[in-house]
């Protein structure tokens, strides 16, 4: 074999298939190799692999034996699972709607929660803040220096120990309190640093404003301390009926602290270049406390009509004083904005609108009702102005000077509707008096009543050009103007300012002064006809002429008409203010005029003395009676005056005359050269009469010469 030479053929390996030659080739390579001798191990080799194909075959018969149990118990094994699997998916949705039900019911709870966490967690950033802050305090000395200068002041600024005052240690204290209070406003605060004044609910209108700069909110917590602790809870200072005593009290915490504001303070501001003013910043703090006392005290009185008319009583006394003596601004909030909440306004002018009722009664039920006070003072009776009239203007000018600070337009209107609602009602009640006094229009209470309708009329014409009423006539047109409730001619007057706010009141009033003095006037004039019934009958063909008197007289028929008038004239002089009395004469002398010129003049002939007695009669005794009243009283009596001249022109002036009226009517273009009727008429003195009575007048007169036509 050794010599032999066996050429080995390597078996190669089929991948696809299970390859047992080759399998084979590698166990007896594996096994014998190239050594021949190994081939003594066939034997064992052989004996090796019958034991190993035994023990193989006898493991074949067992797992073909154990398989079918095995797999049985396998299927047993995955029901029983399926089963539990079933189970539990059974019993996940009962847990599930369990689960879903519990939370349902559980979400409120669980929002609440939510808020009670929020709010906890709040508390606590509070309360860290709080740290910090009791920490930053103790490291500031700003508080001590107010201490040393005996801060806050509450006595009047001469009873102060230190503050303004000077003792050697002065220097070094003012200059601690310039660098903390300049570092304090330097400081870089967030809003929640910055301690916000109390929010009062959405209902008042108060308009925006900043926050207190941080070194005078810490000047101020003192006196907010003072005034919370004066005027909450349970203490003998805290009474709905004393708003006055809170009020009083900022009022001079406001006044002892101003000088050392303004000479101590705003310097430190204006030196760190702060628009803040320091007198300004420190009253707006304190008018907050106010603010807030009053949101909470108005819903406990509002309908107790004696405690609510106190409060805004003293309200606008305050808020007056804190205008005009410390120099408060209207864009800052304002006890004016509290009043404003529609509830609280709503009962202001229904408790104005009664109280001013009762004055009113008050006012005309008095028995000095109609007589003016200034009655003995001659200079300050010019109007003749009842006492009633008087005190109900001075009703209104008071509603206006409390409502005027409101800081809304709207509002301001209301209280203007409710003055005039005040005004047409005491025009109506005037009217009831007089209409009870018609019978004697010319007696003393009539006349009053007319002079107050005049006072009340030209009062409120004069209120109409003031600027307060300008203003609030620009806001009526805007509000017309949106609400389309005006014609276009009433939005033009209105903004043209040819109308205003009064005038449908003054219209009335008008109306109402007008049919007094025509009642007057037509009450006289007829007691005037009835005296001169005897002068129309007078025989005017008949008198002496005036060459046959030696010196012309009244007539005596005339006498009566003119005592009448004499009479009348003086006593209503006496009752009447100047104005009244002057619209008064004028319209009794126009209607003097007509009839004696109509009834009379017009009524009769006259011969030469006739002419001259009428002139006489009038121009040296009719004429003179209104002769006080006016320079020249003949120009109210154009009629009677121009009656006169024509009657009394010398003949040859009454011929030529007659003759130019007579050729003007019949053909005044065939005489170009006569002079025109018009020109004729003026140059006598004649304006107003017409042509036509021009030549009735001529026709009355008795005696003309025979010129043969």
């Amino acid at each position: 074999m050794a010599s032999t030479a066996i050429e080995k053929k390597e078996v190669t390996r089929d991948l696809d298939h299970c390859d047992i030659p080759y399998y084979v080739s590698e166990f007896v390579e594996r096994e014998l190799g190239n050594d021949y001798d190994s081939l003594g191990k066939l034997d064992s080799l052989i004996e090796k692999l019958s034991e190993n194909k035994k023990h193989l075959e006898e493991q074949v018969l067992t797992v073909s034996s154990e398989v079918p149990k095995r797999i049985q118990n396998a299927l047993k094994n995955a029901e029983d699972s399926k089963k539990s699997l079933s189970q539990l998916l059974e019993e996940e949705t009962v847990l599930s709607e369990s689960i879903n039900s519990h939370l349902l019911k559980a979400q409120p709870w669980m929002e609440e929660l939510d808020v009670v966490i929020g709010q906890v967690e709040e508390i606590e950033r509070h309360l860290a803040y709080l740290k910090w802050i009791s920490r930053i305090e103790e490291l500031s000395d700003f508080e001590e220096v107010l201490t040393q200068l005996r801060w806050p002041f509450v006595g009047p600024p001469q009873s102060q120990a230190f503050g303004l005052a000077a003792p050697a240690n002065a220097p070094e204290v003012y200059n601690n309190l310039e660098t903390l209070f300049c570092q304090l406003l330097k400081l870089q605060t967030s809003d929640e640093l910055l301690t916000k004044p109390k929010q009062l609910p959405e209902k008042y209108p108060l308009p925006p404003s900043p926050p207190i700069v941080l070194p005078i909110q810490i000047m101020l917590n003192p006196l907010q301390k003072r005034f919370k602790y004066h005027f909450t809870g349970n203490k003998q200072t805290n009474v709905l009926n004393k708003p006055e005593w809170y009020l009083t009290q900022v009022l001079m915490w406001i006044g002892n602290h101003s000088k050392f504001l303004d000479d101590k303070i705003q310097p430190i501001l204006d030196k760190a270049g702060s628009s803040v003013n320091a007198g300004l910043e420190f009253s707006r703090a304190l008018v907050m406390l106010i603010l807030e006392k009053l949101a909470a005290d108005i819903p406990c009185l509002l309908y107790d009509d004696t405690l609510f008319c106190h409060l805004v009583d003293e309200v606008l006394l305050f808020e007056r004083e804190l205008y005009s003596v410390h120099g408060y601004l209207s864009s800052f909030p304002s006890c004016m904005h509290i009043l404003s909440e529609e509830s609280c306004f709503q009962r202001w002018l229904t408790v104005e609108k009664k109280f001013a009722l009762q004055k009113m009664d008050s006012m005309l039920s008095s028995e000095a009702a109609w007589i003016s006070q200034y009655k003995d003072i001659t200079d300050a009776d010019e109007m003749k102005v009842p006492d009633c009239a008087e005190t109900f203007m001075t009703l209104l000018l008071v509603i206006t000077d409390r409502y005027k600070n409101l800081p809304t337009a709207s509002r301001k209107l209301q209280f203007l509707g409710l003055q005039k609602e005040l005004i047409d009602d005491f025009r109506i009640r005037l009217t009831q008096v007089m209409k009870e006094e018609t019978r004697a229009s010319l007696g003393f209470r009539y006349c009053a009543i007319l002079n107050a309708v005049n006072y009340i009329a030209t009062v409120l014409a004069d209120w109409a050009d003031n600027v307060f009423f300008l203003q609030l006539q620009q806001a009526e047109l805007e509000v017309c103007a949106e609400s389309d409730t005006v014609s276009q001619l009433q939005l033009g007057q209105l903004a043209s300012m040819e109308s205003s706010v009064f005038d449908d009141m003054i219209n009335l009033l008008e109306r109402l002064k007008h049919d007094m003095l025509t009642r007057q006037v037509d009450h006289v004039f007829r007691e005037v006809k009835d005296a001169a019934k005897l002068y129309k009958k007078e025989r005017w063909l008949s008198l002496p002429s005036q060459a046959e008197q030696a010196v012309m007289s009244l007539s005596s028929t005339a006498c009566p008409m003119l005592q009448t008038l004499r009479d009348r004239l003086l006593q209503l002089e006496q009752q009447l203010c100047h104005s009244l009395f002057k619209i008064f004469w004028q319209m009794l002398a126009e209607k003097v005029d007509l009839y004696i010129y109509q009834e009379i003049i017009m009524a009769n002939h006259f011969n030469e003395g006739g002419a001259a007695q009428l002139q006489f009669d009038m121009s040296r005794n009719l004429f003179p009676l209104f002769s006080h009243y006016c320079k020249r009283p003949e120009n109210y009596f154009k009629h009677i005056k121009e009656a006169c001249i024509i009657l009394n022109l010398n003949i040859g002036s009454a011929l030529l005359l007659k003759d130019v009226l007579q050729s003007a009517s019949e053909n005044e273009s065939l005489k170009p050269s006569q002079p025109s009727a018009t020109a004729a008429l003026n140059e006598l003195g004649v304006y107003k009469l017409a042509q036509r009575d021009v030549e009735i007048l001529l026709n009355l007169r008795a005696s003309w010469p025979n010129t043969g036509k």
